[in-house]
């Protein structure tokens, strides 16, 4: 994807729950998403998925464009994602507001930037448990801010939905 001329260093986020996608209860006024699929077994498949949700690679996989100012998430990385629909492109611009880099835990969660269609945070976390059992979990708040997805209402939701089950359907191998 084409970098925008623009700085998104300067785009202030746009929500005052920062963090709040990655533990405890997700904030009141926003629709909630907390989903999470078994992605295998083992070390090796928590290393390599790990890896795929860090260097953005589970967006592109699941059909978005991707155009991040770093090749792996990072606090403070910018990111635009686009979701094709056909010939148009509804961008989403967000920054990585915290990464989490445990033994048995690793993701990054995202929040939206001035211009994105919605107002919220989005975490992906893969963890292994102590069966050797390997999950992607996907937790977000969000709520929609722009005239076209406020318009869509159920629409909305339903993508959001399915952009989520695409998610959870990657595997790496």
């Amino acid at each position: 994807m084409t970098r925008p001329p623009r700085d998104l260093a300067a785009l202030p986020l746009t929500y005052a729950e920062v963090g709040a996608s990655l533990a405890g209860p997700l904030p009141a006024g926003y629709h909630h998403t907390r989903a999470s699929a078994v992605v295998g077994h083992g070390r090796a498949v928590l290393e390599r998925h790990a890896d795929a949700v860090l260097r953005f690679e589970m967006h592109r996989r699941a059909g978005l464009l991707v155009d991040a100012r770093a090749p792996r998430a990072a606090v403070g990385v910018d990111v635009e994602v686009a979701l094709p629909l056909g010939p148009l492109r509804v961008r989403a611009l967000d920054r990585v507001v915290a990464v989490v880099d445990e033994p048995d835990r690793r993701g990054f969660a995202y929040g939206t930037l001035a211009g994105h269609p919605e107002q919220g945070e989005e975490a992906f976390v893969v963890t292994i448990d102590g069966d050797d059992v390997v999950r992607l979990e996907i937790r977000a708040f969000w709520r929609s801010v722009r005239w076209y997805s406020r318009l869509g209402g159920p629409v909305t939701v339903a993508v959001q939905r399915a952009i989520t089950r695409r998610y959870l359907a990657v595997r790496v191998a």
